[in-house]
């Protein structure tokens, strides 16, 4: 069995305030722990994947906050105390402070956090 805290999972993806923490758990999945501030657009980190969206499914529990999801079908709001499930072709924004807990098949957030840290990404 595998556990983690924030603490115990590296640091994948910072800048701006932006920090994405994430662990291989077993099964295929990761574990992140994702902070991101108010009026984080993270549409322009993916641009360039298919859909200039996150192509990654998550699962997880946003602890603090509220964000808009952006999807090809339209918009989502999610707020502090929601569990959710995001299909690939997402587009978070940060309408506050957000902090995430979520699981995401290891190899497609791999390829995701690999593209945004790309340098030409």
């Amino acid at each position: 069995m595998t556990a983690a805290t924030r603490d115990d999972v590296p640091v994948a993806l910072a800048g701006d305030g932006v920090e994405v923490r994430t662990k291989p758990m077993g099964g295929g999945m990761s574990v992140g722990y994702i902070s991101l501030p108010e009026g984080t657009d993270m549409g322009p980190a993916f641009k360039g994947l298919d859909g200039d969206a996150c192509q990654c499914p998550h699962w997880g529990f946003l602890l603090k906050g509220r964000l808009r999801m952006l999807t090809a079908e339209g918009e989502e709001y999610y707020e502090a105390g929601q569990a959710y499930y995001w299909a690939p072709g997402h587009v978070p924004v940060a309408l506050e402070d957000c902090a995430l807990v979520e699981f995401s098949p290891t190899e497609d957030f791999q390829k995701v956090i690999d593209h945004v840290t790309s340098p030409t990404g």
